[in-house]
């Protein structure tokens, strides 16, 4: 039985010229060769053979960015945009009391930048109350529920390697507060890792080949194979707020940020934020034919980032923050055709076993991975706008470890303390200089909510998290 199923191996991975996989074979147990069997059955060798075919093909994206224009946009304080913020947050709150908003969670990462050795959903954040990221995403969702009298489902997905952590977590804090059946968990694909100078996989042991999640772009398959999708059509769902797990700032579930998709009868709308310096490390969001593209910053030539218009401001300036609205039937749509959206190539330094069984850690990128991002959705969504917010109220990226030159725990805690600082202050409350302030979502959303709550007057003058 057991050389048969080699040979039922064998017959896979001999086209391709990865009979490498089986080297070990005969050192294997019965547990471990069902363990290889299984993840060569999973993998598709022949789209592996085209995407290293055209590992070195960049002429698309530089046609792109040599055509790029902005984007469709709403901006901050301009004169020109077609709907008021009174007439989009009416709209969006429509939508949210009619049951019609759900969220989506991208948290497949590991806060391996952040020297946490967990689901970076689980890094504590909080600048008083020291409260997790996974915490103040549900507490937000919850809280909203609650505002509106609906349920507002958590789609939460996850990787192979953070799965059951976080799993286990949510269970350990009954889901912090979000209803069982509105936690709705999914795992993420995989792809294999390949030898950057001859495609060969990769392994990262006898027995075991070495795989990477498919990147946030894998959420549409996983949504659909998972059952989410199927989930959300039937609670009546016809929004997806989607957002990364590394941004605590963000505003879930805006009302204004619904109201203008909805208003705009876009299948697909982003925040954007303007960006400071032609060469800042954002994706780049673009208009090109009609249709938007992110061209990421690394892959923009350097002239077409420093275009300027005629008053000196930046051409293309739109700055991609991973926050988006997408249309259910959009997401259904393109489930369909899940493998029409492309991978992108990242190299990589990636530990593996030579043919000897050694470990081998290059100093050097010696891999590629294959990844999938959700922003490649933008092309194939009717009307497809990008909404400008501030950076101080929806964007503070947690990414780097203490003492790194940006996005660190430090430089996120002093933005959301400056943040609700600010709403304190609108409220009429006196912060004194330097006093670490944080609001509980569950206490209050915004500053409105938080201006009828507190009386004016208050005076803030030691460390305080209002819950």
């Amino acid at each position: 039985m057991l050389s048969h199923m080699k040979e039922n191996l064998l017959s896979i991975l001999a086209p391709h010229g990865q009979e490498h996989l089986l080297a070990f074979w005969d050192r294997l147990n019965d547990g471990q060769r069902e363990n290889l069997a299984r993840q060569v059955r999973r993998i598709d060798f022949a789209l592996l053979d085209r995407l290293y075919a055209r590992r070195n093909d960049q002429s698309n994206i530089r046609e792109l960015a040599n055509r790029a224009a902005p984007p469709p946009a709403i901006r901050l304080n301009s004169s020109q945009n077609p709907f008021t913020p009174a007439q989009t947050r009416q709209r969006g709150r429509e939508a949210l009391a009619a049951g019609h908003v759900g969220t989506i969670l991208v948290a497949g990462g590991q806060g391996t930048r952040l020297g946490f050795d967990h689901p970076k959903g689980m890094y504590s954040i909080g600048p008083v109350s020291h409260r997790t990221l996974f915490q103040i995403h549900a507490e937000k969702i919850v809280a909203a529920s609650r505002r509106y009298g609906v349920r507002i489902p958590l789609y939460l997905m996850t990787s192979p390697k953070t799965h059951d952590e976080t799993a286990d977590f949510f269970k350990r804090h009954d889901r912090f507060g979000l209803p069982e059946d509105d936690l709705f968990m999914f795992c993420q694909g995989t792809m294999p890792a390949v030898d950057a100078a001859t495609g060969k996989v990769l392994l990262e042991s006898p027995s075991r080949i070495e795989v990477s999640p498919d990147g946030h772009g894998g959420m549409l398959a996983a949504f659909a194979t998972s059952g989410g999708l199927k989930d959300a059509r039937l609670r009546g769902i016809r929004q997806l707020f989607y957002f990364q797990v590394d941004n605590p700032l963000v505003d879930v579930c805006g009302p204004e940020f619904i109201g203008y998709h909805i208003l705009a009868d876009s299948e697909l709308t982003t925040q954007v934020i303007a960006k400071r310096d032609p060469m800042d490390y954002v994706g780049n969001v673009v208009q090109v034919d009609g249709r938007l593209h992110v061209i990421e910053y690394s892959d923009l030539p350097d002239d077409v980032c420093r275009r300027r218009n005629t008053d000196g401001s930046l051409t293309i300036w739109a700055g991609s923050i991973a926050v988006h609205i997408l249309d259910i039937s959009m997401l259904a749509r393109m489930a369909e055709s899940a493998d029409g959206l492309p991978f992108h190539y990242a190299h990589k330094k990636v530990a593996h076993i030579d043919a000897g069984g050694r470990l081998v850690e290059p100093k050097t990128s010696n891999a590629i991975k294959f990844e999938r991002f959700i922003f490649d959705l933008m092309p194939f969504s009717a009307n497809a706008i990008v909404i400008e917010i501030d950076p101080r109220d929806g964007f503070g990226p947690l990414k780097n470890a203490p003492g790194a030159a940006s996005d660190t725990p430090e430089m996120v805690q002093g933005m959301m303390i400056a943040q609700h600082t600010r709403w304190l202050k609108q409220a009429g409350v006196e912060v004194s200089e330097g006093v670490p302030v944080e609001i509980c979502p569950l206490f209050a959303l915004d500053a409105e909510e938080l201006a009828q709550k507190i009386p004016p007057g208050t005076r803030v003058t030691k460390p305080t998290y209002f819950s």
